[in-house]
């Protein structure tokens, strides 16, 4: 099978560190030209010179994902660099409140639904007419276990991960026509800075170790490897699912 992703251009938010970082060096490996997106674009260009450092073609564009002028303006940038898009990694994701639904405040709900949800139904809309000009595309959206079991304390991150599994759904159904497939993956606990309350306090550690069987933490590198997968052609006839990366944790 085929993970050449050559002449490829692929936009990924959220992705001046973590899981985002990783898709986005994988994939320039990978032959594709990369638009990475985060809101600080000093965090960006560390990214873009340790591709192009390495042969590859990138661009960063800041820009926040919370707001539809930002989602334009990545759309805006991509297309007058690259001229389309192939392949979109929704990846950029919020959690403002760490509680129970009950103490979650306005602010919070509002940011959590407007980057996790919002921005990835946006954002994928203004990609599908240059997708379909190019006769396909593949969409990634990045989900989590958390949208199939709540845990406690991420209610509201729960909740939009949940309706990113949906959208992913819905989109998949109603753009297979357009031969544009979409996806979403489902990380379980990732070494990452944005779970990092998750795994820096040893006994909150070990407790969500117990209900994995494989007995530890995912890396981004895993997960980028199941993201390559699903931009690639090795995939083809994938869409509409959702990709499960947790060691075991949800059987």
């Amino acid at each position: 099978m085929d993970f050449d992703l050559k002449d490829k251009v692929a936009l990924i938010t959220g992705a001046s560190k973590g899981i985002g970082e990783a898709i986005a060096l994988l994939y320039a490996a990978r032959g594709a030209k990369v638009v990475i997106n985060s809101r600080k674009q000093e965090e960006l260009d560390k990214v873009i010179t340790d591709i192009k450092s390495k042969g590859g073609d990138a661009l960063g564009i800041a820009a926040n994902t919370g707001d539809a002028a930002g989602l334009k303006a990545i759309i805006t940038g991509t297309i007058e660099k690259y001229g389309s898009i192939d392949i979109l990694v929704n990846n950029a994701a919020a959690n403002p409140a760490f509680g129970p639904v009950v103490q979650t405040e306005d602010w919070a709900y509002d940011k959590i639904m407007n980057v996790n949800v919002k921005a990835p139904f946006e954002l994928s809309k203004l990609v599908y007419p240059y997708m379909k000009q190019r006769g396909g595309g593949s969409v990634i959206n990045m989900s989590s276990i958390a949208g199939d079991t709540p845990d406690p304390g991420l209610g509201m991150y729960s909740v939009s991960k949940a309706a990113l599994n949906m959208l992913t759904r819905v989109m998949a159904k109603e753009w297979a026509p357009d031969n544009i497939r979409v996806n979403a993956i489902s990380p379980g606990l990732i070494k990452t800075k944005f779970s990092q309350a998750l795994w820096q306090d040893e006994n909150v550690l070990k407790k969500f170790m117990k209900a994995v069987p494989m007995g530890r933490m995912g890396t981004v590198e895993e997960i980028a490897a199941l993201a390559l997968f699903l931009a690639s052609d090795s995939s083809s006839y994938c869409t509409g699912g959702i990709f499960f990366a947790d060691g075991g944790t949800t059987i």
